[in-house]
């Protein structure tokens, strides 16, 4: 919204500007004064030029050529300024960290292409959030629809063997029993596992019971299969979010959970969630790794983060710790991110 509204201003401002001098003018009107200067000077003071210069007329006519570079270079600069920073910007600018906008200054010509460049940044930020917006819930529609089959048409066949091989023990011999009780206990372990990637696809308690209590189910099961110590901070009330917002920040989480049992090489990791004086929600993932500097494999996840953070328009900072490891923190209600 300020980032419009900046735009929005910049854009009222324009006619005021169209009575100054543009780049052309300016330096065609520097030039001329120094030139009249120069013609002047040359007509009304007792300085001559004889046909063999001398060392005073020498000196004399190389410092006004001096002062004449130096003008034209000091104009010059003072007046590609705002391109050359518009240059940084239109380099460095990035639509998964939104935000970024120059200020309109200089000539008329130069603060016509800056608010040309914020608007069309502006449009392409919004673009980018809606597309990410679709793409991102047809990627979760679809998790959905495969959660739900694997929960209620594989899961349940395999919860059919188990029961079939339970029956079947009892009708062999002991030797014929042993091995069906090894099928059976294969099958609940399929089912565990079935259960798990069912869970990951789609999980339900996120729907039912808010983000945090899916949090904790998270940490829990996350540090039970690592051995990673996991702590997780989350509130007792729910918090107010909308279902876009809560599966965004749960998916952050579990990006960069994912990411420092993995490739952070860390024995410890905390997990926050909190309500801001701002009135938005906080969510932070830290570990005791590597850091992110050291550990550039880390950063497979992050875009999928970014992406995550763009659609609810949260900010998404990633810090290496002074203590050593990442500090990720995604922040609903600050607008941008690092």
């Amino acid at each position: 919204m300020g980032a419009t509204s900046q735009i929005d201003t910049s854009r009222r401002t324009v006619p005021q500007r169209r009575a100054e001098l543009g780049l052309y003018a300016r330096v065609f009107a520097v030039n001329a004064f120094i030139l009249t200067v120069a013609f002047l000077l040359l007509v009304f003071t007792p300085f001559e030029l004889s046909r063999h210069t001398t060392t005073t007329q020498f000196l004399v006519l190389a410092v006004g050529l001096c002062v004449m570079l130096a003008a034209n270079a000091v104009l010059l600069r003072l007046s590609l300024a705002p391109l050359r920073r518009l240059t940084e910007l239109m380099t460095s600018a990035d639509l998964l960290r939104p935000g970024a906008r120059l200020r309109a200054s200089g000539s008329t010509e130069v603060s016509a292409v800056i608010d040309a460049f914020n608007a069309t940044l502006e449009r392409l930020e919004a673009e980018r959030r809606s597309s990410t917006q679709r793409i991102v819930g047809t990627q979760e529609a679809e998790r959905r629809r495969i959660a739900r089959e694997l929960h209620d048409e594989i899961g349940q066949n395999l919860t059919a063997v188990m029961l079939e091989l339970k029956r079947a023990r009892e009708l062999v011999d002991p030797h014929v029993a042993e091995a069906l009780g090894d099928a059976q206990e294969l099958a609940r372990e399929s089912l565990e596992e079935l259960r798990r990637i069912s869970y990951q696809l789609r999980p339900a308690v996120l729907d039912d019971l808010g983000l945090g209590s899916a949090l904790t189910t998270l940490c829990n099961g996350l540090a039970t299969r690592t051995g990673v110590a996991i702590r997780c901070d989350v509130p007792e009330e729910r918090l107010r979010l909308t279902p876009d917002e809560e599966l965004a920040l749960y998916r952050i989480a579990q990006e960069a959970l994912t990411n420092a049992v993995r490739h952070a090489a860390c024995t410890e990791v905390s997990v926050e969630l909190r309500s801001t004086e701002q009135g938005g929600v906080a969510l932070r993932v830290c570990d005791d790794g590597i850091g992110i500097m050291t550990g550039g494999q880390r950063s497979g996840g992050i875009r999928g983060m970014r992406e995550r953070a763009l659609m609810i328009d949260a900010g998404l900072f990633l810090r290496n710790r002074p203590t050593g490891g990442l500090e990720v923190e995604a922040v609903l209600g600050s607008g941008r991110g690092d």
